[in-house]
């Protein structure tokens, strides 16, 4: 192991951007289809993971869809959340920010009581056998209607007490931010937080419009800010958190290369970013991952990687006291490596 895979295993982190559908591997989808009796489009666990290997977001999003058919039931809503929990558990992630795609499952017919139960249950665990915390936060797909959010928001209200906030994923382009405005507005209303996708394929005018129309507390993505000195200034100024997806952006063809992230260039200009997932199972990488990779491709250093760190308990939706202990652990953890 090298020393940028010691330093980065030992630090404690936050992921702020995970969508827990996306960690469905091709072990577990292909048991769920069988569990359930749900055809999908593979005869093994090998063409799953041949069908992973996509060059832009809309051919992950249909083979992410073909996934989601699988759920069905509240265990197979908590087997997929466990698993998750698990695996980022031994590599000492210690708080999560979990999206979830509910549209994804009532347009199927699954009760959302039956998606948050699951979900909840596993969270519920996580916290008393892992000590991992978590906030769940439901996701509006933005290629369906505002309308057809106003109906989930609706059906979500039962759930308030376990939902801490709403974002927006699924397919940028041609759908900004300006769509969901009403529908943000009602759910700040309701004592939600707002996050929102902006800035992965969408011009920095997304951003914008995120920042000002959604009122986002935080900004999923956010690499084209970068084409705006202006809007580059407000977010330093403002200490916007940025949850950047590097393995998710090369795999999307967002780079060429991992060599070229802006991810050294965001912290150089003072942005607030950290490294998270996106979607592991399609990507090729949990967290630990993104770090390493990314640290390797475009030369981090071990200070990068420990503010890296610091700024995904900064940017998380936690009391502040306890962000103050999480930053104190991560500075104990230094002056023992060091």
């Amino acid at each position: 192991m090298s020393d940028i895979a010691r330093l980065v295993q030992a630090l404690p982190k936050a992921e702020l951007h995970l969508h827990i559908e996306g960690s469905l591997e091709p072990e577990l989808m292909f048991e769920l289809a069988r569990r359930n009796g749900i055809e999908i489009p593979f005869n093994s666990v090998e063409e799953i993971r041949a069908a992973y290997d996509f060059s832009n977001l809309q051919d992950f999003l249909d083979v992410y869809y073909v996934g989601m058919n699988v759920l069905i039931t509240e265990a197979d809503f908590f087997d997929l959340t466990w698993a998750y929990l698990q695996r980022v558990h031994a590599e000492n992630v210690r708080h999560v920010e979990m999206f979830f795609d509910p549209q994804g499952h009532t347009d199927r017919g699954i009760a959302f009581a039956t998606v948050v139960d699951g979900i909840t249950r596993a969270l519920d665990r996580a916290k008393s056998e892992l000590g991992i915390t978590s906030k769940l936060i439901l996701c509006f797909l933005r290629h369906l209607s505002e309308e057809a959010a106003f109906e989930t928001l609706e059906m979500a209200k039962p759930h308030l007490e376990r939902i801490d906030g709403v974002g927006l994923d699924s397919s940028e382009l041609g759908h900004p931010p300006s769509k969901f405005q009403r529908v943000f507005t009602a759910a700040g209303e309701l004592g939600l937080l707002r996050v929102a996708h902006a800035g992965e394929e969408g011009p920095p005018e997304y951003i914008h419009e995120a920042l000002d129309l959604l009122k986002v507390d935080r900004l999923d993505h956010g690499n084209r800010a970068l084409e705006d000195g202006t809007l580059v200034a407000r977010l330093g100024r403002e200490q916007m958190t940025l949850t950047v997806c590097p393995l998710s952006n090369l795999r999307l063809c967002g780079i060429k290369r991992l060599e070229d992230h802006p991810l050294k260039r965001m912290l150089a200009l003072g942005l607030r970013a950290t490294v998270n997932s996106d979607d592991p199972a399609y990507f090729g990488g949990y967290v630990n991952d993104n770090y390493i990779r990314t640290a390797a491709a475009i030369d981090l250093s071990a200070d990068e990687i420990i503010e890296l760190a610091k700024n995904s308990f900064r940017g998380a939706f936690l009391p502040e006291a306890e962000i103050e202990r999480h930053l104190a652990e991560i500075e104990a953890v230094v002056e023992g490596v060091s």
